[in-house]
């Protein structure tokens, strides 16, 4: 499985209902969960972004049916990036010529 970190801030819908974001988080799970992703933590941050979510796929067809079906709530923006562990890394610079 891939790793993947999705960056994300809150839109203007977003934002006027903050109080039910982790609600929403609860259903972003759900949402992942029928994408065939699975949701490692969910993180609200300061700065740039409003959060950060960890998760792990198959596939980049699961990641981004999830980022465009999240995105069709309207309540935030994602920005969402493929994550290489120290091992992956290796792997990659193992290949270098």
């Amino acid at each position: 499985m891939a790793t993947y970190l999705s960056l994300w801030n809150f839109s203007d819908q977003g934002i006027r209902a903050v109080k039910d974001t982790t609600k929403r988080a609860g259903t972003m799970k759900e949402m992942a969960q029928k994408a065939g992703v699975t949701v490692k933590d969910i993180y609200w941050t300061l700065g740039t972004y409003d959060g950060v979510v960890l998760f792990e796929a198959q596939n980049e067809e699961a990641v981004a049916a999830l980022g465009l079906a999240l995105g069709a709530l309207g309540n935030v923006r994602t920005q969402t990036v493929r994550a290489f562990s120290l091992d992956e890394m290796n792997g990659v610079l193992g290949k270098l010529p």
